[in-house]
């Protein structure tokens, strides 16, 4: 039982050095979204308000703080495919993140490879070991008690297909700790990984 608590009210303000909201809800997956443009420019953006949501069709959804070319890219062609950011390509991921013009290619910003789809008009990452290609089927603008709409948009998008680095599926069993996934964690620069020693099995009961 914990009796000394920091409460607080959003609305009024947190009073600590540092937002707590995203150290709490944490540590997150990184929505890393590739997006192309109907003219053809490329787009690469990392998202930590991200996750999956459904099973059966396979969903999952990020959203955007702001008009971002990500969300520009999306509405005009309804595709887009996350790619697993890894522990070795944290670097390369967070040169993704940079405020540039929208014309500039954040995969060559990076020095990624941009690898043709299945099924989807935006490329995958080459040096990721995990791609999903998705088709947008809702977005929804987010809004406060008040009613009044916030300059958030949360995107889902079904997964139409599924790309997996076989090195990474351990006797038919996809193998999380292995692939080393960076999540965003509380401060701002905090991430985190996983790794075998995080492990821990837990049957649901009976």
């Amino acid at each position: 039982m914990f009796t000394d608590r920091h409460s607080y009210e959003p609305r009024h303000g947190h009073g600590l050095a540092h937002d707590p909201f995203n150290a709490i809800v944490g540590p997150r997956p990184i929505g890393w979204i590739s997006t192309r443009s109907r003219a053809g420019a490329l787009n690469l953006a990392p998202y930590s308000f991200f996750n999956a949501f459904n099973y059966t069709p396979p969903i999952i959804g990020f959203a955007s703080l702001g008009l971002k070319d990500t969300l520009r890219n999306l509405n005009e062609t309804g595709e887009f495919v996350w790619n697993l950011a890894t522990r070795p390509l944290a670097e390369a991921m967070n040169q993704t993140c940079a405020a540039v013009p929208p014309e500039v290619d954040e995969f060559a910003l990076a020095g990624l490879t941009p690898v043709a789809s299945s099924l989807v008009a935006p490329p995958r990452v080459g040096e990721s070991p995990v791609a999903f290609e998705c088709r947008l089927t809702q977005q929804i603008q987010l809004q406060g008690l008040d009613g009044r709409p916030v300059a958030t948009w949360l995107n889902l998008g079904e997964v139409v297909a599924v790309h997996i680095a076989r090195e990474f599926i351990v006797e038919g069993v996809y193998d999380t700790a292995l692939a080393s996934p960076v999540l965003r964690g509380g401060g701002p620069a905090d991430y985190f990984g996983i790794g075998a020693a995080q492990r821990f099995r837990m049957l649901r009961p009976a």
